[in-house]
């Protein structure tokens, strides 16, 4: 016999209102993720909501050392500023993430943690530096060329760990440059030895011993590597915090044997007499800054942009 067709009634078989499949099991299932991310919402377990507490403990505000006699010293909470090669300011700065964060026995964060350089040069948690000896230097003691130090992060909630680098290795490098790695550690020992040299290789032997001057470019070394700590203006990276420069210990030297501009920091320190960083104020007042209209044509008021460090303010 000949298979017969059956054709679809032109009406429907149920209502809308009618459950289906496992409508039971699914309702119980979305109550339960429902509960589920009530509960974490209480405790401020959500992604948005621990994000929000990194930023607002990693970005408060922090007053850096004000220097009298224009060198730096032990213990002074200091901020590590790159021109670089394009002539923009970049910030050294702590590169954190919500996996790096503990509630044990305090919130904090837990090393290692790496290191990048951002554009924002505003003093605060996550870019202050201490300046701390290692050779049993007395706080408040000057810090001259070549003397070992490290470099310790400031409040209780970054766990108070230090600048570290070692060798590198195929498994142990750089995320995208893969050369040797900077990042930072709960352990203070020889691999967060640091020490300043002469920007100028021909004066750096006349300058060996002797104070080092605030808010002047230096070169950065590491003292088991001799490698320079270093911004890579050509790998970027992705944040939390917006597109940044990678950090590493790569010594870059140019035709002459001298170290490049993306080798050369600047530990900078407050201005006693105004607000904000003395080596802006400093350029400002020698002229370095020059007045530019905003972005929109429309806007008739100006900004002051630094030609050295292109660091921007409102008039």
């Amino acid at each position: 016999m000949a298979n017969k067709m059956t054709s679809m009634p032109d009406f429907k078989t149920y209502r809308t209102n009618v459950k289906i499949g496992n409508w039971n099991e699914e309702q119980h299932l979305e109550e339960h993720v429902r509960s589920k991310y009530m509960r974490r919402r209480e405790k401020g377990e959500l992604t948005a909501q621990r994000v929000d507490f990194l930023k607002h403990n990693i970005l408060s505000p922090v007053e850096l050392s004000v220097t009298t006699d224009g060198a730096l010293h032990f213990g002074d909470v200091v901020m590590l500023l790159n021109v670089g090669d394009t002539g923009e300011c970049s910030v050294l700065g702590i590169n954190a993430y919500i996996d790096h964060m503990t509630k044990i026995p305090s919130p904090g964060i837990k090393g290692p943690c790496g290191v990048s350089a951002g554009r924002s040069i505003q003093p605060c948690v996550r870019t202050a530096f201490i300046i701390t000896s290692v050779d049993g230097t007395p706080e408040g003691a000057t810090l001259h060329y070549e003397q070992s130090f490290a470099l310790k992060t400031t409040s209780d909630f970054t766990g108070g760990m230090y600048l570290t680098s070692d060798v590198q290795t195929f498994r142990k490098c750089a995320l995208r440059s893969r050369l040797q790695e900077v990042n930072l550690d709960e352990r203070e020992c020889f691999l967060s030895w640091w020490k300043l040299v002469h920007f100028d290789p021909q004066e750096r032997l006349e300058h060996e011993g002797l104070p080092v001057p605030a808010n002047v470019n230096v070169v950065v070394l590491h003292c088991k590597t001799n490698q320079a700590l270093a911004v890579m203006e050509h790998f970027v990276l992705g944040t939390i915090y917006g597109n940044e420069y990678e950090v590493t210990a790569h010594t870059f030297l140019d035709t002459h044997r001298a170290e490049k501009s993306n080798n050369h920091w600047i530990l900078c320190t407050a201005d006693p007499d105004a607000e904000g960083l003395l080596l802006l104020n400093r350029l400002k007042s020698e002229g370095n800054c020059v007045s530019l209209p905003r972005e929109n044509p429309e806007d008739p008021t100006e900004y002051i942009r630094c030609s050295v460090c292109n660091y921007r303010e409102d008039r």
